[in-house]
């Protein structure tokens, strides 16, 4: 009995090493630009195609770093590699404050997503072996479910601040610090409970050429479209709000609430996923994250954008992941291959879907066309993968 304890707090230190890192490492080193945003506009007079410009310099980063992560130059390191990575991000986070340039937040941008992409995949390499041990998908829920979380401590970090008053600086440069400091005690308590990677005896084996069956050339496609669909109501929703004038409550509600479903996410879907099946769930979230989109710019102000940021965050990680599970299951042989080409697709999906839609809002005064081209998206990817339904299920 003692031994189930021991092991069971061990788990239970090691989620909540995983759900902080994740937290740090995205909701605040990847997301707290969506709810920062607006402050940025309003105090540097940047345009939408800035905006975008920005967005798309931190997903390039990230698509670099998720590509340079799999070579495995770290194997053994995983935790000392992630713990670097988390301790860079911080220190970006209070860099964006020093700087005012276009391209001088790019290059922190950047280097900011090659930050997060290592200290996600190293640090989930971790947590995941010890998850795979032990048997516990809640390890792995709670682990990801971090981002959520993240996010919606951002959101309410941006309120406090614009509530807060003067601070003799601007307020977004006050928020990237609020948001390094938050990063840097997450950080401390990563270290105190992040325990090493375990230590498997088998090697990985080289895998065999990956076999472009039609399946998964649709599920390719899908999961780029995806990337496209998603980031433009991650990247520019709170925005949107404060072009609507819907208020700082309903900025703020707007992205916490995107993030509270999040967190939640992987647990309330679960059951659904057993009952309609993996491709069933994958469709169903492209759909209702679709319709959510879509609302973002149909519906009244301010609901709006708060079921924007609802339908979002309830749906974006359980698409992640499903996809990718599908994906090893159409390509059994090449599993780590086909993650790969999965991952680039919808890296390349996210940079460009903040670049169309902010030089479309700079166009038109609007991120409506952006958004609705976005939504299209989804739904295009949701179609995609009909025509194989039994084959995904």
């Amino acid at each position: 009995m003692t031994n189930g304890n021991s092991q069971g707090f061990d788990l239970f230190k090691t989620a909540l090493a995983g759900a902080l890192a994740m937290a740090a490492a995205m909701g605040f080193g990847r997301f707290s630009f969506t709810p920062i945003l607006p402050g940025m506009v309003t105090d540097l007079g940047l345009s939408s195609g800035d905006a975008g410009l920005i967005a798309a310099a931190n997903f390039t980063g990230y698509l670099v770093g998720a590509i340079l992560a799999a070579y495995g130059w770290v194997s053994g390191r995983e935790r000392s590699a992630g713990l670097a990575a988390l301790a860079v991000s911080t220190l970006l986070l209070a860099a964006m404050a020093g700087v005012e340039t276009v391209w001088a937040f790019c290059v922190l941008r950047f280097l900011a997503g090659l930050a997060s992409a290592f200290a996600l995949i190293f640090i989930t390499t971790v947590v995941l072996g010890h998850a795979a041990l032990a048997g516990s998908e809640a390890v792995q829920s709670a682990h990801f479910g971090g981002v959520g979380f993240g996010i919606a401590i951002s959101s309410l970090m941006v309120a406090i601040v614009a509530y807060s008053g003067p601070f003799g600086i601007a307020s977004w440069q006050v928020d990237w610090l609020a948001g390094a400091a938050i990063s840097l005690i997450a950080l401390l308590v990563v270290i105190a409970l992040l325990p090493s990677a375990p230590r498997f005896e088998a090697k990985p084996s080289p895998e065999p050429p990956l076999v472009w069956k039609l399946p998964l050339v649709l599920l390719t496609i899908s999961y780029a479209l995806f990337g496209f669909g998603y980031v433009v109501t991650a990247t520019f929703v709170v925005a949107m709000a404060r072009m609507s004038d819907a208020g700082p409550m309903v900025e703020f509600l707007t992205w916490f609430l995107a993030g509270c479903t999040a967190a939640v996410s992987l647990f309330v879907w679960r059951p659904i996923m057993i009952r309609i099946g993996l491709r069933g769930a994958y469709v169903a979230s492209l759909l209702i994250e679709a319709a959510g989109v879509l609302g973002s710019v149909l519906l009244p102000s301010p609901y709006a954008p708060i079921v924007g940021g609802l339908m979002l965050g309830a749906t974006f990680m359980i698409i992640t992941a499903y996809a990718l599970r599908i994906g090893r299951q159409l390509a059994p042989e090449s599993q780590r291959r086909a993650l790969a080409f999965l991952t680039a697709a919808f890296g390349v999906g996210q940079i460009i879907g903040p670049l169309v839609a902010g030089s479309l809002a700079e166009w038109t005064g609007s991120y409506d066309a952006g958004t609705i081209a976005a939504a299209f998206a989804l739904v295009v990817a949701a179609l995609l993968v009909m025509p194989v339904y039994r084959r995904l299920a």
